[in-house]
Formats: C-alpha cells, structure tokens, sequence
C-alpha cells in the first residue's frame, strides 16, 4: 500500500505541471483568436492647425497698425541780407504715415522720415484702428535704418505679432496695412517679389508688389498668418506714384533696431508722472480747500491727458501727500523723487480726497507730447 502511495506521489507532480501548461496554451489560444477577430486599433495622428483666412490673418495684425500725422518743419527758403547774413525761412507741412504698435507698453515703430523735421521738433499724433487718438512723443530714431520710436500713454494696446522673415521666399504671400493718402486704415495684397541679403555696409531689404502709396510708410507688411515680417518704407518710382516695385525693412532687423532704441531711451529719460500742482499746502490753504487745516501736500490742479496721473487715477482736486516713502513738501519734492525713476517704473503715490487717504500705484511714462497748431 505503501509503495502504491510513494508512486502516486511520484506521478501526481508531473501531472499537475502537465495540466497547468496545458491550461496556459489553451488560454493563450483563445487570446489569440479573440484579438485576430478585433478590428485594428487606429492611434490619432495630430493635425496642424488650418491655416487663416486672409480676413483672419488680416483682423489679427490691424488693431496693430497705426495712423500717424505729424508737422514737419524745414528749411523753405533761404535770403542773404549781407554778406556775413542770411534769412532762413521756415515752412510746416503735414505729414502723414504709418506705424505699428510693438509692445503694451505704449512703444510704435516707424520710418523716421515719416516725423522728421528740422531741429528735431518732433511732433505727432496717432490714432488708432479703433479710432482713439493721442498725442505722441518720439523718443528715439536711428538715421541709417530710417527707424524712429514712438511712445504713447494708453493702456489696452495690441502689439502686433512678430513673424520670422528668415522664412521668406519670393512668391510668399504678403499684405501691407497703412493708411494711404489718408483715406483710413487699408489693406493690398501682393507677393514677395525679390529679397535682399544684408552685408557690413547695407540692410537686407524685402521687395513686394503689394501696394504702396504715400501714407503707408512705417506700416506693417504682414505674412499669412498675420504676423509682423517688416516694416513698409519706400517705392521706386519715377511717376511718384506705387509702380508695383515697393521695399519693406526685415522685421528681424527693425525689431533689433527698436529693442536697442527703446532700452536707450529709456536710460536717457527720466520718469514723468503728467502733473500741475500748486503750491504746497499750509493750514490757512488747508482750511480753506478742505475746511480742516492739517492737510499737507500739493493740490493737484490739472493732468496730462493719458499720463501717468490719469491712469493711476489722480484727478484735478486731489492732494498728493507722499510718494513713495517721502512726505510732500512741495513741488521740487515731488519732481526729485519721480525724477530718479525711469519711464515704465512704478511708484505708490500717496493723495487726499474727500476726506481719505489713498495710495495709488502708479507706472511712469515719457514727457508729454506736444502738438503744435498749424
């Protein structure tokens, strides 16, 4: 009995092992069949995005472009009276061109023959593609680019988008958005026609049929997907009026240019907050404005339109008391601590109105622009 015991143990083993691998092969084939009656598994393949519609490439660059009238001032006759005299008679004539609006910050490309004049008077208004207008200061240019900068103090800008213009080639389709002849924001379509490398002593240059006419100037010539690939500057012509032969700066270049201008201007100007104070404060002034006479600081009397003031809510009534961490003693107080800050700093200017105190943050801009009356 035993031994029949020692042999079923033996046996039983092997068995068991034999039963299992054939359960495993069983259960692998069944597996297999169920999948080879599956339908194949399609993975997504990522599509790239549709291109824009020439309307949509369009819509999204014009808000960008911006109308600029200016007064030039030159030289527009000479008299000599005597021998060691001479009589320069000025002339104004309005000009009028294109820019485009490069950063929320306030910053506008364009040519710099588009605002320039005798002695760098510079002067200037923009209006935008929503129709708003505002005075604009030219803070900075470069003659061998035939780049300036503008600056203005508004808030709910759109910058334009910048394009790759190293992607460029002749026959790409271009669009230039100006205003032409002042009849309002337009657009022409056209191609690339010819482009020309940069050298040591030249800028790369882009040729485009798309049309050209006085007014375009500094506007944007845009790619197909709506973005900044240079900047409208000439034509060749000898009637004077747009042959199809027309010349836009890189982008790459302009926008290297305006970078290296902006950052100059910036270091080259103070801060400048758009105030007109009166004198500071004392306990009679203080009870008669206010009917208390402890109030102390500078009555604020007017404030540049879209300067900093006006933007961080300073109104004409208000009482400046500090800035920053400096109590207000009077206005060369207040012109010293604002003076040492750089346009696009921020400061947390302190007033009196109605009886409270509020402190209003408050970002510095450029010197207010000026427009000159004809």
């Amino acid at each position: 009995m035993s031994r029949i015991q020692n042999l079923l143990k033996f046996i039983s083993w092997p068995v068991a092992c034999g039963i299992l691998v054939a359960l495993v092969i069983l259960q692998y084939q069944q597996l297999k069949l169920l999948t080879n009656q599956l339908p194949p598994v399609e993975l997504p393949v990522a599509q790239p995005p549709a291109p824009l519609s020439f309307s949509e490439a369009i819509k999204l660059a014009a808000p960008a472009v911006v109308a600029i009238n200016a007064t030039n001032v030159n030289v527009e006759s000479i008299e000599r009276t005597s021998e060691n005299r001479l009589n320069l008679y000025l002339g104004e004539r309005a000009s009028l061109g294109s820019g485009v609006i490069v950063s929320e910050n306030g910053f506008i490309l364009t040519n710099l023959h588009v605002v320039d004049t005798l002695f760098d008077a510079f002067d200037a208004e923009v209006t935008l593609n929503d129709g708003r207008k505002i005075s604009a200061a030219v803070v900075a240019w470069d003659e061998a680019s035939d780049l300036a900068v503008l600056h203005i103090n508004m808030d709910d800008l759109t910058p334009i988008q910048i394009g790759d213009d190293s992607s460029l080639d002749v026959g790409d389709i271009v669009f230039a958005i100006g205003y032409p002849r002042n009849i309002g924001q337009s657009v022409s379509q056209g191609i690339i026609s010819a482009l020309t490398d940069a050298s040591d002593n030249s800028i790369g240059i882009i040729q485009t049929d798309a049309a050209i006419n006085p007014g375009n100037s500094g506007g944007a010539l845009i790619n197909s997907e709506g973005k900044l690939v240079g900047i409208n500057s000439s034509i060749f012509s000898e009637s004077g009026n747009f042959e199809g032969i027309g010349f836009a700066t890189p982008a790459s270049h302009a926008i290297a240019v305006f970078e290296e201008m902006a950052n100059q201007a910036i270091e080259a100007n103070a801060g400048y907050l758009g105030v007109i104070t009166g004198e500071a404060l004392n306990a009679q002034s203080s009870q008669l404005f206010f009917g208390v006479d402890h109030i102390r600081g500078m009555l604020v009397e007017s404030v540049d339109d879209g300067g900093a003031a006006e933007r961080a809510g300073i109104r004409p009534g208000d009482v400046i008391t500090q800035v920053e961490d400096t109590p207000v003693i009077d206005a060369q107080n207040i012109m010293m601590e604002v003076r040492n800050k750089k346009p696009g700093d921020s400061v947390d200017i302190q007033i009196y109105r109605e009886g409270q105190n509020f402190v209003l943050p408050t970002t510095l801009g450029f010197g207010q622009a000026i427009i000159i009356e004809p």
